[in-house]
């Protein structure tokens, strides 16, 4: 009888303390509800899920002033992309103007690990626009390691840095110093011309036409019929150029040019003239 006391005793505990735990489960649960954490760790899974099951995706290292448009553009043409920055607040500020739909991994892009977290090894390109050369070559050599097959773009900040990052894997590099002086020099003298540039260059914005390149492969039923003998202008495209596989380019070809296995059509087309001339050309 005597030890019926402390058990209860012992029970009034076990509740007071059980109770205890509760309250503070509770009362945590609440707060990452109130406070947006449950919120941003479940967007945080829900993300690393969709990047997952990417393929075929870009990577875009860098989200500052050029990245930004980058991003801006990739989302405008429907390309699926990933953003590596280690910028948290910038990344915030991309992620309340794209919403939902902005996939973006927060880290070093020259690390190799952050880069597998943005799939690189499933991904068709990676454009490399951080601020500084060596950031971007870091990029590049990794990129390449993980990806052999994928296409990389560089962005430079001193014109010497162009031959050691095409050394080091990139298959482009783009020097915005220079393409903005020569734009520069290009609105002074020939705006119109810069105008209709502007235009074609692009698809989307509420732009119908614009310049697409549509390979010719090996098992085309085009390859070796002359340009007069194919439906292409009926089909409401104009071939521009024509890229040849060993890298040279036909500019304005006529219609005795022959078409080759290898060959890219640089067209003036609508976006759904040149999807249909793809279709076309894969037979």
């Amino acid at each position: 009888m005597n030890e019926i006391p402390e058990a209860r005793l012992v029970t009034i505990s076990l509740i007071i303390v059980g109770s205890g735990t509760l309250l503070y489960f509770i009362s945590s649960l609440t707060a990452l509800i109130v406070e947006g954490d449950l919120q941003g760790i479940l967007r945080r899974r829900s993300m690393e899920r969709a990047i997952g099951s990417l393929s075929e995706h870009v990577l875009l290292c860098g989200i500052g002033t050029t990245g930004w448009h980058i991003a801006t553009e990739l989302r405008a043409v429907g390309v699926p992309f990933v953003v590596v920055d280690a910028d948290r607040e910038r990344i915030a500020e991309l992620d309340e103007e794209f919403g939902d739909e902005l996939l973006f991994v927060c880290g070093d892009a020259t690390d190799d690990h952050v880069l597998d977290l943005a799939g690189v090894e499933r991904a068709r390109g990676v454009i490399s626009a951080l601020n500084d050369d060596k950031s971007n070559l870091f990029v590049t050599i990794s990129a390449r390691a993980l990806n052999p097959t994928a296409r990389i773009v560089a962005k430079s900040i001193e014109p010497s840095t162009e031959r050691k990052l095409r050394r080091a894997g990139a298959d482009a590099v783009v020097a915005p110093n220079y393409i903005g002086g020569v734009r520069l020099f290009s609105e002074m003298v020939s705006p119109k011309t810069v105008a209709f540039l502007d235009r074609i260059v692009q698809f989307g914005g509420g732009i119908s036409v614009g310049l697409a390149a549509v390979d010719v492969p090996a098992e085309s039923p085009l390859v070796g019929q002359r340009l007069a003998e194919t439906d292409i202008r009926e089909a409401g495209a104009l071939v521009v150029a024509v890229h040849r596989a060993d890298g040279d380019y036909v500019y304005n070809p006529g219609g005795e040019h022959m078409l080759q296995a290898g060959d890219s059509l640089i067209v003036l087309a609508e976006a759904k003239d040149a999807t249909r001339l793809r279709n076309t050309l894969q037979g």
